[in-house]
């Protein structure tokens, strides 16, 4: 059984200054700072932001189901300002899904330079015995993060401005 999961958060920021953090390894060191309850911890295991590069993510205490999983990036297209991400090992391969996906789009709004959109997609697959765990799927996470992201640029560029 295939599923996708959208989530869209319109910033009053340009895309490239979103994508500085996206498109690097910004987002997981301020992930791990700004939203502590989703993630507790993010290590490099190898790679250097680039595509190939994997992560070991560690869920915060007390969250339910698996506590970790590696994810490794499968594409970055600093152009079009997007970025795939497959979990590699645990977390939802854990619980029989047989793929997992993220996607990450940061799309220029009307006006380029004034507004962008955050588009986290969730994409994935999994056994037919265990389809009653795609219901674990949610976009709750990748919401948390865009919001997370976009105050903290909002404050950044409110603060430059003073």
């Amino acid at each position: 059984m295939k599923g996708t999961l959208c989530h869209e958060l319109e910033v009053g920021l340009p895309a490239g200054q979103v994508w500085e953090v996206y498109g690097t390894l910004r987002l997981p060191q301020l992930v791990v700072e700004l939203v502590p309850n989703v993630l507790q911890k993010v290590d490099v295991v190898e790679g250097d932001g680039g595509v190939g590069t994997v992560l070991h993510v560690t869920f915060a205490t007390g969250t339910s189901g698996p506590q970790f999983y590696k994810e490794k990036f499968v594409k970055i297209d600093d152009e079009k300002r997007l970025k795939e991400a497959i979990v590699v090992e645990g977390g939802y391969l854990e619980l029989g899904f047989l793929s997992f996906l993220v996607r990450f789009e940061i799309i220029d709004k009307e006006e380029e330079g004034v507004s962008s959109i955050i588009k986290s997609t969730i994409e994935y697959e999994v056994a037919e015995e265990h389809a009653g765990n795609a219901s674990l799927v949610t976009t709750a996470a990748v919401a948390a993060i865009a919001e997370a992201v976009s105050g903290y640029l909002m404050k950044e560029k409110s603060g430059a401005s003073n």
